[in-house]
């Protein structure tokens, strides 16, 4: 699988290839602030600033900017890393990935095996290609706690305990509240996020043991945008990420584990299965995703072996993060407009 440079998307020119161009760029203190010194200190720099005044004042608005989002991302991984360092040795990890024999987890255990990591898939469905000599898959209703068990115990005899648990596997439907049956709506909750709560019940003991390990919640930008003909697939979302701000807050306050990482994903539309009914737009600003450059934004955040947030993409993401921020008219707006995108073909 090829992968991204850091100006090239496969999605295009978008608005976060734009976003990073000015984040390296007006937006980087490194780039600002040696110039803002030139003009203060420099006799030639204050001439400039006196022959460019308006040029100069915005320059101190960017640096000024710069710094601002430079120190919030600092108390941000501060805050979500609860101040604690930890070391993380690739070669002794065990990952379990569910939903990992298509789409987005199927690129993730072919980025991580690639590397030589441990990974064990728990998926009903088994791979269609070859996979890298340190994956191995298990067949695995994670809906089931009995079934998660014991694949469990299978891994750890043959793999090691687990340290990083990513939470991957979902299903989406298309199908308004009154259109869903009883069965279809539940099974959304136990795979979407039921399942969550018993993989993390099996694996999260041993990592509270050892101040060691690793919780990925995929979720989904649909958790913060309540979208028609999908309520149910937003809540199971939704739900999938207030488990994961609470998993982390329990960490430190409940369990002494300060050192466990939490990871929250939330995408937007990805080309998978799980949209082939509906039509999804796909513009500057909220790109129609490509499952490979999902996997690279959560194997990456993984590799730091810190906490994090990833937005994919950020343009849309950061949007949808501060939704209910906005006034009522506006968010009933948006949720209107977000119909068309949910029309079965």
């Amino acid at each position: 699988m090829a992968s991204q440079g850091f100006w090239f998307s496969r999605e295009g020119l978008t608005a976060d290839v734009v976003g990073k161009l000015l984040q390296r760029t007006v937006l980087s203190p490194w780039k600002t602030l040696p110039l803002i010194l030139l003009a203060h200190y420099t006799s030639k720099g204050k001439d400039t600033a006196l022959q460019y005044p308006q040029a100069y004042q915005a320059l101190k608005v960017l640096a000024s900017l710069a710094v601002i989002r430079r120190v919030n991302a600092w108390l941000n991984h501060r805050a979500l890393n609860n101040g604690v360092s930890d070391q993380y040795d690739w070669n002794k990890e065990v990952v379990v990935l569910t939903g990992g024999s298509n789409g987005i987890g199927k690129q993730i255990a072919q980025l991580l095996g690639n590397r030589g990591i441990k990974v064990a898939i728990l998926d009903i469905q088994a791979p269609q290609d070859a996979l890298p000599p340190t994956v191995r898959f298990h067949t695995c209703d994670i809906t089931s706690p009995t079934a998660i068990a014991e694949v469990a115990a299978t891994i750890r005899r043959t793999m090691g305990e687990p340290t990083i648990l990513i939470n991957n596997a979902g299903i989406c439907s298309s199908r308004t509240i009154l259109g869903s049956t009883e069965s279809q709506t539940r099974l959304q909750f136990e795979v979407n996020t039921l399942a969550h709560y018993w993989l993390t019940k099996e694996f999260l003991p041993a990592m509270v043991k050892r101040n060691h390990g690793m919780v990925v919640t995929v979720a989904s930008q649909a958790g913060y945008t309540v979208t028609p003909s999908m309520v149910d697939y937003s809540a199971t979302k939704a739900a999938a990420i207030a488990f994961h701000e609470g998993l982390g807050a329990e960490l430190v306050t409940r369990y002494n584990a300060p050192g466990v990482r939490t990871v929250l994903i939330t995408q937007s539309f990805v080309k998978t299965a799980l949209i082939d009914k509906l039509t999804p737009e796909d513009t500057f600003i909220n790109p129609l995703l490509h499952p490979e450059t999902v996997a690279e934004k959560i194997v990456g955040q993984v590799l730091t072996g810190s906490s994090g947030h990833v937005l994919v993409p950020g343009s849309t993401g950061w949007i949808a993060k501060c939704l209910r921020g906005f006034p009522l008219w506006f968010q009933h707006r948006i949720r209107l407009d977000l119909e068309r995108l949910m029309r079965a073909d």
